[in-house]
């Protein structure tokens, strides 16, 4: 597999946990990531009440900002965290999967593991990329991929 399928959706979820759009730009999707840190900028600016911001960045102050913090700008600043989260880890997933149909491990249609011997699937028994059955049945029908 190349390089950018080796990047673990564990990590990505992670990363994204500690900065909103941080997995994103591990999994080198820029604009993703952009979009994801500014949303998380602009909600805290909108959200979080003038009065509660400190005055000099201590932990001390950050942690008596979060104390005071409403709920409902709590809720929605860790609703698109998690969301975040979830997108980093579903992207690098589908880009796992992918990669494995492409480099011929995995069934296209049921994803299971593949013989590489075999020109179909032996638990969905569906022609594998690459076989003569699959390239007719792409013939016939060509809206299929």
């Amino acid at each position: 597999m190349s390089e950018t399928t080796k990047k673990r959706p564990w990590l990505a979820a992670l990363l994204a946990l500690l900065v909103s759009g941080l997995g994103h730009v591990y999994l080198r999707e820029w604009l993703r990531s952009l979009v994801w840190f500014s949303l998380y900028l602009v909600s805290f600016q909108f959200l979080v009440p003038q009065e509660i911001m400190p005055a000099e960045p201590t932990l001390a102050a950050y942690q008596q900002m979060a104390e005071a913090l409403p709920l409902d700008a709590a809720l929605a600043l860790a609703s698109i965290i998690v969301f975040g989260m979830l997108d980093a880890y579903w992207l690098a997933k589908r880009t796992h999967r992918q990669a494995e149909v492409e480099a011929g491990e995995t069934c296209p249609h049921c994803g299971k593991d593949v013989d590489e011997d075999l020109e179909f699937c032996h638990w969905c028994t569906n022609p594998l990329p690459g076989s003569e059955e699959f390239e007719a049945e792409v013939e016939d029908d060509p809206g299929a991929s």
